[in-house]
Protein backbone atom coordinates (compact mmCIF):
# COMPACT_ATOMS: atom_id res chain seq x y z
CA UNK A 1 0.00 0.00 0.00
CA UNK A 2 1.73 3.57 -0.92
CA UNK A 3 1.98 6.37 1.41
CA UNK A 4 -0.77 8.02 -0.48
CA UNK A 5 -3.19 4.81 1.07
CA UNK A 6 -1.88 3.90 4.33
CA UNK A 7 -4.10 1.61 6.09
CA UNK A 8 -5.04 4.93 8.45
CA UNK A 9 -6.31 6.71 5.49
CA UNK A 10 -8.25 3.33 4.06
CA UNK A 11 -9.59 2.57 7.71
CA UNK A 12 -10.69 6.90 7.59
CA UNK A 13 -12.69 6.27 4.14
CA UNK A 14 -13.88 2.87 5.05
CA UNK A 15 -15.26 4.32 8.41
CA UNK A 16 -16.49 7.15 6.48
CA UNK A 17 -18.15 5.42 3.67
CA UNK A 18 -19.84 2.70 5.94
CA UNK A 19 -21.61 4.80 8.69
CA UNK A 20 -22.43 7.50 6.01
CA UNK A 21 -22.92 6.30 2.52
CA UNK A 22 -24.05 2.55 2.91
CA UNK A 23 -26.57 2.88 0.35
CA UNK A 24 -23.34 4.22 -2.22
CA UNK A 25 -21.19 0.71 -0.97
CA UNK A 26 -24.87 -1.57 -2.40
CA UNK A 27 -24.60 0.74 -5.67
CA UNK A 28 -20.59 -0.20 -6.29
CA UNK A 29 -21.23 -3.67 -5.16
CA UNK A 30 -24.17 -3.85 -8.12
CA UNK A 31 -22.75 -1.26 -10.65
CA UNK A 32 -18.93 -2.05 -10.46
CA UNK A 33 -18.84 -5.53 -8.91
CA UNK A 34 -21.34 -7.55 -10.78
CA UNK A 35 -23.09 -8.55 -7.30
CA UNK A 36 -26.35 -7.35 -8.65
CA UNK A 37 -28.43 -8.92 -5.69
CA UNK A 38 -26.79 -7.20 -3.47
CA UNK A 39 -29.16 -6.37 -0.45
CA UNK A 40 -26.56 -4.78 1.83
CA UNK A 41 -22.45 -4.07 1.69
CA UNK A 42 -19.71 -2.96 3.36
CA UNK A 43 -16.50 -1.22 2.14
CA UNK A 44 -12.98 -3.04 3.71
CA UNK A 45 -10.55 -1.23 2.20
CA UNK A 46 -9.32 0.87 -0.09
CA UNK A 47 -6.43 1.48 -1.91
CA UNK A 48 -5.29 3.33 -5.17
CA UNK A 49 -5.99 0.25 -7.58
CA UNK A 50 -9.48 -0.41 -6.26
CA UNK A 51 -12.05 -1.12 -2.99
CA UNK A 52 -12.72 -4.51 -1.51
CA UNK A 53 -16.09 -4.91 -0.24
CA UNK A 54 -18.54 -7.51 1.34
CA UNK A 55 -22.20 -7.85 -0.05
CA UNK A 56 -24.72 -9.50 1.53
CA UNK A 57 -26.75 -12.24 -0.93
CA UNK A 58 -29.80 -14.49 0.12
CA UNK A 59 -27.91 -14.22 3.84
CA UNK A 60 -24.72 -15.19 2.12
CA UNK A 61 -21.74 -12.97 2.54
CA UNK A 62 -19.65 -12.26 -1.03
CA UNK A 63 -16.45 -10.65 -1.40
CA UNK A 64 -16.12 -8.00 -3.90
CA UNK A 65 -12.59 -6.54 -5.48
CA UNK A 66 -13.38 -3.39 -7.57
CA UNK A 67 -10.74 -2.38 -9.50
CA UNK A 68 -10.52 2.10 -10.47
CA UNK A 69 -10.38 2.93 -13.61
CA UNK A 70 -6.91 4.16 -13.31
CA UNK A 71 -4.58 4.44 -10.23
CA UNK A 72 -5.77 7.39 -7.66
CA UNK A 73 -3.08 9.79 -6.31
CA UNK A 74 -4.01 10.30 -2.75
CA UNK A 75 -7.09 10.25 -0.52
CA UNK A 76 -8.74 13.24 -2.32
CA UNK A 77 -8.64 12.15 -5.48
CA UNK A 78 -10.06 8.75 -3.98
CA UNK A 79 -12.64 10.92 -2.72
CA UNK A 80 -13.64 12.35 -6.02
CA UNK A 81 -13.36 9.60 -7.81
CA UNK A 82 -16.27 7.59 -5.39
CA UNK A 83 -18.62 10.66 -6.04
CA UNK A 84 -18.14 10.07 -9.83
CA UNK A 85 -18.80 6.46 -9.53
CA UNK A 86 -22.15 6.62 -6.99
CA UNK A 87 -23.11 9.30 -9.85
CA UNK A 88 -22.36 7.13 -12.74
CA UNK A 89 -23.80 3.79 -10.63
CA UNK A 90 -27.13 6.09 -9.91
CA UNK A 91 -27.57 6.82 -13.77
CA UNK A 92 -26.80 2.99 -14.82
CA UNK A 93 -29.70 2.22 -11.93
CA UNK A 94 -32.24 3.85 -13.73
Amino acid sequence: MSDQFSAEISSRICKHMNEDHTDAIVLYAKAFGGVTDATTAEMLSIDAEGMNLTAQVNQETVPVRIQFERTLADAEDAHQTLIAMVKQARVQAK
